[in-house]
């Protein structure tokens, strides 16, 4: 894993733009907020994932090297397993992890990088980058909804963070 988080700059430098898919919200919130919202456990919980979906922990560890393992539970009962690996964190500007199903040597796992960026009125832009490892699996991922299911998710973050601040 180290190889991973020594190389992820030059990675993301050079990855191939028909692979990627790449979302990013203005959330009306400071830069730290939004930050602890994707770092502490209790948090990401509440928030993540598309409207109407339930998440399911089996592990979790918000740190550089750690895991979180958990189940997405759609409304109709389909069960997601995930898994994602905390491969970089500079505490409040970026997190990088690798992502995929809660299974060993998953061939549709992919990078994805959240950065936050800090506004001079207070407020952060979030842009979240998914690197997939083929244009196939990345077209792929956007007819299953991923720009749909993601922009859902940063719209239950912003919700999740207003209601944080000034506390």
């Amino acid at each position: 894993m180290s190889d991973l988080i020594q190389n992820s700059d030059s990675a993301w430098r050079d990855w191939p733009i028909d692979r990627e898919i790449v979302l990013s919200r203005l959330i009306d919130a400071p830069r730290d907020l939004v930050y602890a919202a994707w770092t502490d456990p209790d948090q990401i919980q509440a928030w993540f994932g598309p409207e109407g979906f339930a998440i399911e922990t089996k592990e979790i560890d918000l740190r550089q090297g750690g895991i979180w393992r958990f189940d997405m539970v759609a409304p109709d009962g389909t069960r997601y397993t995930n898994r994602m690996v905390f491969l970089r964190m500079k505490t409040p500007a970026l997190i990088e992890v690798e992502h995929g199903s809660d299974e060993d040597e998953d061939p549709g796992k992919f990078r994805m990088l959240v950065t936050f960026d800090e506004q001079s009125d207070g407020k952060t832009v979030l842009t979240l980058r998914q690197m997939h490892p083929s244009k196939a699996q990345r077209d792929g991922a956007i007819g299953f909804g991923a720009v749909e299911y993601g922009g859902q998710t940063l719209a239950k973050l912003a919700r999740h963070v207003a209601g944080r601040k000034g506390r």
